[in-house]
């Protein structure tokens, strides 16, 4: 294994090779650092025929990762350029493509707190475990920003409108509702993470968690289906806010709270993001969007004013601007996936371009 304080950890057990985001006091946050030593461990396992398997988890106890370093981020908008910020999302987004395909089993243990970059770093792996401690979210529209990382893809493909609902609140799950959403694939109790990392050194990846998965106990989104689905179709965010208040579900009132209680202008320019993605043809093409609205992320008041609320003053009382969904217009939402000409990511056909691009 590498030194212990490096951010990321590698050694190999067995047949399998180990990743462990190593910041715990960061909740394992990734910056640009990690994200290239996890690509290069990957091009060098890819090809060892000794490996087998690899697995990721997270150091500490709180959970695999919370996202992306926002704090540099947050720095680098206010008072950058943005370049470095770009720089940092075009290598996490071919990182994230990557796993997607990675052609060995990749096992992420998404035990604890798994949101934002920890979901593009673990929910597009092949072998996705959740535990009874597993929080999953996109939160970004908390932010001032949009889900990124494949999270448009990975949202868009849930059943009904599940997607929709945690895109746009930023809702956490746990494991049923992950396992429901298609963010993960096994539940296994945490007090058997130990043993079957033993297992993993042993047996094939399959086998190995076979041994350990269980049912996961009951979430919450199956039995709310009905008016999620008729609320969070509507294809305007005032709609779904005007949905979610008349229901009488007074969980659809408590969502319909914390929906206006985020960015307006990230909530409506997620709402697109999603809708478009459904009818792109690969997760490729959804980072391509992605990538187009992050960097123009950068250029707006709200993503460091969210940043500031949240992660710097810790006020939690954003200023957003505009202030309310119906003061920010379909221009200002059609901003954000404007072509970036030569700065495009272009992992998908073309130069990074797709049928949207004209519209």
């Amino acid at each position: 294994m590498t030194g212990g304080d490096e951010p990321v950890l590698l050694h190999t057990d067995g047949r399998a090779a180990h990743i462990v985001l190593n910041r715990p006091r960061a909740l394992n946050a990734l910056d640009h650092t990690m994200v290239r030593r996890v690509d290069e461990a990957l091009t060098a396992w890819e090809h060892d025929p000794a490996v087998e398997t690899v697995v990721v988890t997270g150091a500490g106890e709180r959970g695999l990762c919370a996202g992306g370093d926002i704090r540099v981020v947050h720095d680098d908008a206010r008072d950058g350029d943005g370049t470095a910020s770009a720089a940092f999302w075009r290598d996490e987004y071919h990182l994230n493509a990557r796993i997607a395909h990675y052609p060995k089993p990749y096992v992420a243990v998404m035990d604890g707190i798994v949101m934002g970059g920890g979901v593009g770093i673990s929910a597009h792996g092949s072998v996705r475990i959740v535990t009874e401690r597993s929080r999953i979210a996109m939160p970004e529209t908390g932010i001032g920003f949009v889900p990124d990382v494949g999270g448009t893809r990975l949202l868009a493909l849930a059943p009904g409108e599940l997607g929709t609902l945690l895109a746009l609140t930023g809702t956490a799950i746990g494991a049923a509702d992950a396992l429901l959403c298609g963010l993960a694939d096994h539940y296994v109790p945490s007090a058997s993470l130990g043993t079957l990392l033993d297992d993993l050194a042993e047996l094939p990846a399959q086998d190995a968690v076979a041994r350990h998965v269980r049912q996961p106990p009951p979430g919450e989104l199956a039995q709310r289906r009905e008016w999620i689905d008729a609320c969070f179709a509507a294809d305007a965010a005032e709609e779904i806010v005007r949905r979610l208040l008349a229901h009488g579900d007074p969980a659809a009132k408590e969502t319909a709270e914390t929906l206006l209680a985020k960015s307006p202008t990230a909530v409506k320019v997620t709402l697109t993001a999603v809708r478009r993605a459904r009818s792109l043809g690969s997760l490729e093409q959804a980072l391509d969007q992605e990538y187009r609205v992050s960097c123009a992320a950068l250029a707006t008041a709200d993503l460091v004013e969210g940043i500031r609320a949240q992660v710097i003053d810790k006020d939690r009382r954003p200023r957003w601007s505009p202030a309310t969904l119906t003061d920010v217009t379909d221009a200002d939402v059609h901003r954000f996936f404007a072509p970036l000409g030569d700065r495009e990511l272009g992992l998908g056909p073309g130069p990074g371009r797709t049928d949207h691009d004209n519209t």
